[in-house]
Order: C-alpha cells, then sequence, then structure tokens
C-alpha cells in the first residue's frame, strides 16, 4: 500500500479524525468529549508544522513540530500506527519535520524521548543533551 507523506495547515474533518486515533492508540489524548475535532484542529493550525503519513486516505503517522519561527524548536507527538511500524514511516515523519524546519532558518531542534524510543531518535541523527533533564510542570 503506497503512503503518502504531508503537511497539514487545515486538515479535513477526516485527517482531524485520524489525528486523534494517533493520539488515541498512543494514550496521549484523555476522556472523549464534544470538544475533541476542535482541540485537534487547533492543535494542528498552531503548530509550526504538522507532519502526517496517508495510507488509503488514513492517517496512520504523524508528528509535529512547535517553535518561535525563528531560532528554536521542539519535534514531538511522532507516533506510527502499529499496523505500519517497522516500515519507516516515523523515521520519514522525522525526516520530513527536520528538513521542513532547516528550510524555515531554524538549526536548534529539540525533543524529548520517551522511554524505548531513544534508539529511534539516535538513528534520526538526536543525541542526549548532556546535563540535560526533561522536566514537565504538573497541572
Amino acid at each position: 500500500m503506497q503512503i503518502d507523506y504531508v503537511f497539514l495547515t487545515d486538515p479535513s474533518p477526516s485527517q482531524t479524525e485520524g489525528v486523534l486515533r494517533i493520539y488515541r492508540l498512543q494514550g496521549w489524548w484523555g476522556v472523549q468529549t464534544d470538544r475533541d475535532h476542535e482541540t485537534a484542529a487547533a492543535i494542528i493550525r498552531g503548530s509550526h508544522c504538522f507532519a502526517v503519513a496517508e495510507a488509503g486516505g488514513r492517517v496512520v503517522g504523524m508528528g509535529r513540530a512547535i517553535s518561535d519561527g525563528v531560532s528554536d524548536a521542539y519535534i514531538q507527538d511522532v507516533a506510527v500506527d502499529p499496523a505500519f511500524r517497522g516500515r519507516g514511516v516515523g523515521h520519514r515523519i522525522v525526516a520530513d519535520l527536520v528538513h521542513r524546519l532547516r528550510h524555515d532558518g531554524i538549526d536548534w531542534i529539540g525533543l524529548g524521548a520517551e522511554a524505548g524510543t531513544h534508539d529511534f531518535y539516535r538513528r534520526a541523527g538526536f543525541a542526549e543533551l548532556p546535563g540535560c533533564i526533561v522536566m514537565l510542570k504538573k497541572p
């Protein structure tokens, strides 16, 4: 099956639903609400760039970068449908995001790698930042 890679700026309802499906598959999206589609579409539009992989008109992978558009960016939310893992989909999404950021003049590109994903990101050219620990402000 052919896989197409695109950047979303104004997602269709089916693309938004596909992105929500990937978020849910990862366990990153909480209780379903009436505002899910609106929130997901706003996340897509508010990102510096939001890449998806589509197969048969269905979103099977995604990733995004957040940035001020000038100095630095952070890649996050890289995820691939389990049925499509091991085919290079995630690597292509990360490569597309990096290429787009570099094209936009952004050279400092960071990310927070979840447990078990360090080797994936190392193969994509990322390295640990010595002395740094990813931190999160609890709600």
